[in-house]
Protein backbone atom coordinates (compact mmCIF):
# COMPACT_ATOMS: atom_id res chain seq x y z
CA UNK A 1 0.00 0.00 0.00
CA UNK A 2 1.35 3.21 -0.62
CA UNK A 3 0.13 6.79 -0.77
CA UNK A 4 -3.57 7.23 0.34
CA UNK A 5 -4.29 3.50 -1.28
CA UNK A 6 -2.71 4.33 -3.49
CA UNK A 7 0.21 1.39 -5.05
CA UNK A 8 4.00 1.92 -6.01
CA UNK A 9 2.77 0.62 -9.52
CA UNK A 10 -0.14 2.77 -9.78
CA UNK A 11 2.41 6.05 -8.93
CA UNK A 12 4.73 4.71 -11.50
CA UNK A 13 1.93 4.29 -13.95
CA UNK A 14 0.89 7.50 -13.41
CA UNK A 15 4.65 9.71 -13.86
CA UNK A 16 5.39 7.23 -17.14
CA UNK A 17 2.07 8.77 -18.46
CA UNK A 18 2.58 12.31 -16.90
CA UNK A 19 6.36 12.23 -18.92
CA UNK A 20 5.21 11.13 -22.11
CA UNK A 21 2.42 14.19 -22.06
CA UNK A 22 4.99 16.60 -21.13
CA UNK A 23 8.41 15.92 -22.09
CA UNK A 24 11.00 15.78 -19.59
CA UNK A 25 12.12 19.17 -20.62
CA UNK A 26 8.91 20.73 -19.80
CA UNK A 27 8.99 18.59 -16.08
CA UNK A 28 12.50 19.68 -15.27
CA UNK A 29 12.00 23.67 -16.52
CA UNK A 30 8.26 23.18 -14.27
CA UNK A 31 10.35 21.72 -11.23
CA UNK A 32 13.03 25.14 -11.40
CA UNK A 33 10.15 27.31 -11.68
CA UNK A 34 8.55 25.58 -8.95
CA UNK A 35 11.74 25.69 -6.61
CA UNK A 36 12.26 29.59 -7.69
CA UNK A 37 8.80 30.95 -6.09
CA UNK A 38 9.01 28.37 -3.27
CA UNK A 39 12.45 30.33 -2.64
CA UNK A 40 11.06 34.13 -3.75
CA UNK A 41 8.12 33.52 -0.83
CA UNK A 42 10.21 32.31 1.59
CA UNK A 43 12.96 35.52 1.20
CA UNK A 44 9.67 37.89 0.91
CA UNK A 45 8.67 36.49 4.05
CA UNK A 46 11.82 36.77 5.93
CA UNK A 47 12.18 40.55 4.63
CA UNK A 48 8.75 40.85 6.03
CA UNK A 49 9.53 39.54 9.02
CA UNK A 50 12.80 41.44 9.41
CA UNK A 51 10.76 45.11 8.97
CA UNK A 52 7.85 44.13 11.40
CA UNK A 53 10.96 43.56 14.23
CA UNK A 54 12.45 47.09 12.67
CA UNK A 55 8.43 47.95 13.39
CA UNK A 56 8.56 46.68 17.03
CA UNK A 57 11.98 48.30 17.80
CA UNK A 58 10.66 51.48 17.19
CA UNK A 59 7.30 51.33 19.63
CA UNK A 60 7.54 52.70 22.84
CA UNK A 61 6.53 50.26 25.32
CA UNK A 62 3.91 51.04 28.28
CA UNK A 63 4.89 51.74 31.62
CA UNK A 64 2.04 50.08 34.10
CA UNK A 65 3.98 51.85 37.15
CA UNK A 66 4.08 55.15 35.05
CA UNK A 67 0.06 55.39 34.45
CA UNK A 68 -0.73 53.93 37.93
CA UNK A 69 1.36 56.38 39.40
CA UNK A 70 -0.45 59.34 37.43
CA UNK A 71 -4.12 57.30 38.31
CA UNK A 72 -2.71 58.02 42.36
CA UNK A 73 -1.66 61.75 41.76
CA UNK A 74 -5.40 61.94 39.98
CA UNK A 75 -7.50 60.46 42.80
CA UNK A 76 -5.54 62.83 45.20
CA UNK A 77 -6.47 65.77 43.75
CA UNK A 78 -9.85 65.17 43.15
CA UNK A 79 -10.32 64.17 46.62
CA UNK A 80 -9.18 67.44 47.54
Amino acid sequence: MGIGGISIWQLLIILVIVVLLFGTKKLRSLGGDLGSAIKNFKDSMQEGKDSADEDKDGVIEHDDNASQQHREQDKDKTSR
